[in-house]
């Protein structure tokens, strides 16, 4: 079975998460600060928050940009549930923006409509949380200029855009947003295992972050009540959690990080075989990818644009009987029962509903190899011409 997401871990990998084991430091040492500092330089953002995982670094940018009760958060639909829970942790009210389908993101005419309605009716959301996805940046140009216009946060979910390019800037530079949230699950980019980032220009959102993810303690007597009582002294200031990442996962991180650029050329090269061996099916259609953006390719997707609700779930099934592990990126949001029982239905955000019964993930991983897409190409047309 050809799995639709892997990591590549290889021996220089290993080597850095063996000698963390045999180091002093398992935890809270100091190959976490060297991670983040691979990561800003990486990125060119002034500072990186390193976490458990990109769900707790989304809970973190909201927990610094205070989010809380009464205020409304906006996302896309077609994501990870985490892109939403965020702000629900926070005590706030979720609401999306409808998807281009052609690219997945966020559709920028929908939002810049709904803010103008918001506007009238006094509800504009604090924050906005639009999703890279796929692994191409949204327009964030034109996002940070309805955010200065409207007055509202933005934090990127670049989970799926480590390595990316945004306008020549890397993804996570946060040129055009107040926080951006990078995660290292073993499927995506590169991997800390399990992981997460949050990066910001910002100081003080900066030490809002690293303050709540070590349980809201401090160490440091300029941030006490009172002297310390002595060198091995802490305050608990605030309410915090143990978000913390630790030093095997941080090493395993650097040695990935280096090999970034290298796992972002190979997705684009198997991208282009992909693309190359549908080009001349009407009925199958790859995501777009804006002249602008430089894509990971954390996922291939394609819409499969004469699939019903039946048909999708048995060309899903047939590959994978086939050997090709085919997924589906994603449920919409406002479809899972949660947020059913908060007062969405079907119907509401009709382009991710529709997306959601034509789309298909292809494997796509560094080791993938050439045979491996044509074969997978080859099996995609002959399932999808049964149909």
């Amino acid at each position: 079975m050809i799995p639709y997401g892997k990591q590549h871990i290889d021996e220089s990998d290993i080597e850095a998460v063996v000698s963390t084991l045999k180091s002093d430091w398992l935890t809270q040492g100091p190959a976490v600060p060297r991670f983040e500092k691979a990561l800003t330089d990486y990125t060119h953002a002034d500072n990186a928050v390193a976490v458990n995982s990109a769900t707790s670094a989304l809970h973190l940018a909201c927990l610094a940009l205070d989010i809380k009760k009464y205020d409304t958060v906006w996302t896309s639909p077609n994501s990870f549930v985490a892109s939403a829970n965020c702000a629900i942790y926070c005590g706030a009210s979720v609401d999306f923006v409808d998807i281009d389908p052609s690219t997945g993101n966020m559709c920028l005419q929908k939002l810049e409509e709904k803010l103008f309605a918001a506007k009238k009716q006094n509800c504009l959301p604090k924050a906005l949380i639009p999703v890279h996805f796929a692994g191409q940046s949204c327009d964030m140009e034109t996002i940070s200029r309805l955010a200065k216009q409207y007055n509202f946060y933005v934090i990127e979910d670049a989970s799926h855009a480590v390595g990316a390019y945004y306008r020549d800037k890397p993804v996570g530079c946060c040129a055009y947003s107040d926080i951006c949230v990078f995660s290292f699950h073993p499927v995506k980019i590169v991997t800390t295992i399990e992981g997460g980032a949050a990066l910001t220009n910002s100081d003080a959102f900066a030490e809002k972050m690293r303050l709540a993810r070590s349980h809201g303690m401090t160490s440091d007597p300029g941030k006490m009540t009172e002297s310390p009582h002595g060198p091995w002294y802490y305050q608990q200031v605030t309410l915090g959690y143990n978000y913390r990442m630790n030093d095997v996962e941080a090493a395993l991180g650097l040695s990935q990080l280096k090999k970034l650029d290298d796992y972002v050329v190979r997705r684009n090269m198997l991208a282009k075989q992909y693309a190359a061996g549908f080009a001349n099916e009407d009925f199958i259609q790859p995501l777009v990818v804006s002249e602008h953006c430089y894509s990971s390719y954390h996922l291939f997707c394609i819409l499969a644009t004469r699939l019903t609700e039946s048909t999708h779930r048995q060309v899903i099934e047939n590959l994978r009987a086939r050997g090709v592990f085919a997924h589906v990126h994603y449920i919409p949001i406002h479809l899972q029962p949660f947020y059913t029982d908060l007062g969405f239905k079907k119907g509401d955000f009709p382009q991710a509903e529709n997306y959601y019964r034509q789309v298909i993930t292809l494997p796509l991983f560094p080791s993938l190899t050439d045979n491996e897409v044509k074969f997978i190409i080859h099996t995609v047309k002959e399932v999808l011409s049964g149909v």
